[in-house]
């Protein structure tokens, strides 16, 4: 019997890895984006061709506007923030490029499609270790919403379909994530990471996830594919 499981796309080095992971563990993959208002719209091309690309059961893209909210640097006029020193990012205020609420929002669109799929398991690519410290990819965040998950569903309360978050990156370093996305055959090449790309795509390599990303490329031994003003 086949596992249905609803699976956070953005087009990303992570949920990339991610979407090779859970399809190597078995499961039937429904993919879901977000076109949300974010600047980097650049990304939901980019997750068209990773779903396009491996061969997911199905690929939805949800509208919503978070740019009614703000709030963000990712979906306001606010500048993205360049060169940031990211190696104390634990003891630092939570960065403007967080987007109050975004995973929570996610994650609910996604609860609500694994119920009509009778789908037990959703995947989200959070990480708790190279990250840029947004407080919605922490362990206790997750594990939190798992729980809601299950008092707020039939099939939870129920006991028919208990919901399971799984989260298999959340305690790699983004070159652990990287080496394993190579042994499963991903090319990052059509991935899509920067905060603040130009009309073309191509990644400023100054924002906090091109730092990120470069920084786990150059520590697995590997060369970035992605173009780089």
């Amino acid at each position: 019997m086949t596992r249905k499981a609803v699976l956070l796309l953005s087009g990303g080095l992570d949920s990339t890895t991610l979407l090779a992971h859970a399809l190597s563990e078995g499961f039937d993959v429904h993919a879901m984006t977000f076109r949300y208002g974010q600047r980097h719209a650049v990304e939901i091309r980019a997750a068209r061709r990773v779903a396009e690309r491996f061969g997911v059961v199905d690929h939805v893209i949800v509208d919503i506007d978070l740019r009614t909210f703000g709030g963000s640097a990712l979906t306001s006029d606010l500048a993205v923030p360049k060169d940031r020193d990211l190696s104390t990012h634990a003891s630092d205020a939570v960065p403007i490029t967080y987007v109050p609420a975004r995973n929570t929002i996610f994650l609910s669109f996604a609860l609500a499609w694994a119920e009509v799929l009778e789908a037990q398991d959703i995947f989200i690519g959070v990480n708790a270790l190279d990250y840029s410290g947004y407080p919605d990819c922490r362990p206790e965040y997750i594990a939190t919403y798992e729980r809601m998950a299950n008092l707020a569903t039939r099939g939870g309360v129920e006991g028919t379909n208990p919901i399971h978050i799984r989260t298999p990156l959340i305690d790699l370093t983004k070159a652990q994530i990287i080496r394993m996305g190579l042994s499963l055959g991903v090319d990052y090449a059509v991935t899509q990471s920067c905060y603040d790309p130009d009309d073309e795509g191509r990644a400023c390599g100054r924002c906090d996830a091109c730092q990120l990303r470069l920084k786990g490329f150059a520590e697995a031994g590997a060369k970035d594919p992605a173009l780089y003003l």
